[in-house]
């Protein structure tokens, strides 16, 4: 369990919008160390945390991360991708969805993005706030964003000064090709 160079570059996305976050629904979903959702929280985000809810030191890690920043109001719950289960029926619409480099196993990207899905069913007008390093030139979401009417904008980092080998004095995102994107349904009028 450590920062990943996504998490990094996620997190400078929320800053430079932190205006924004204010009140905002937040969930960050396959959480791990939780630095996005953390930046969003101390924002003024109200923030759910999430992770494997069969990996339950990673919840405990996300709750660590809550204690270590004096974050008590932050929740966090166990999701498992694909799985329907009593914490998803239970959350309420959320505003923003965070994915800090959820989507590095292709076998998984499916079961993630029936998992946003489904959150999108709750409230049509939530994004999907994702980073993620790229591997492999195969891998591509296109198909299965089309699958389950969704569109993706790509986000230039420079738009947001994560540009740079190192951000906010961490040198994590070092050489990786990192993309930002944005995720949403297809149909803006939803």
């Amino acid at each position: 369990m450590y920062v990943w160079p996504c998490a990094v570059v996620l997190a400078q996305y929320l800053w430079f919008h932190r205006r924004s976050l204010l009140g905002k629904a937040v969930l960050e979903i396959g959480a791990g160390v939780s630095l996005p959702g953390i930046i969003a929280a101390k924002c003024g985000a109200e923030v759910i945390l999430s992770d494997s809810s069969e990996l339950p030191y990673c919840l405990e890690i996300c709750r660590q991360s809550c204690e270590m920043n004096n974050l008590p109001q932050v929740r966090v719950i166990g999701l498992t991708w694909g799985h329907v289960s009593q914490n998803l029926l239970a959350l309420p619409p959320q505003d923003i969805i965070l994915a800090s480099d959820v989507f590095f196993e292709p076998e998984d990207f499916e079961d993630i993005l029936t998992t946003v899905y489904f959150l999108m069913q709750k409230n049509p007008k939530v994004q999907l706030w994702s980073t993620y390093q790229v591997r492999s030139a195969d891998w591509s979401l296109e198909a299965l964003l089309y699958k389950w009417d969704m569109k993706c904008v790509h986000i230039p980092l420079e738009s947001f000064d994560a540009d740079k080998e190192d951000i906010a004095e961490s040198a994590l995102p070092g050489r990786h090709t990192v993309e930002m994107l944005v995720i949403s349904f297809a149909k803006d009028s939803l």
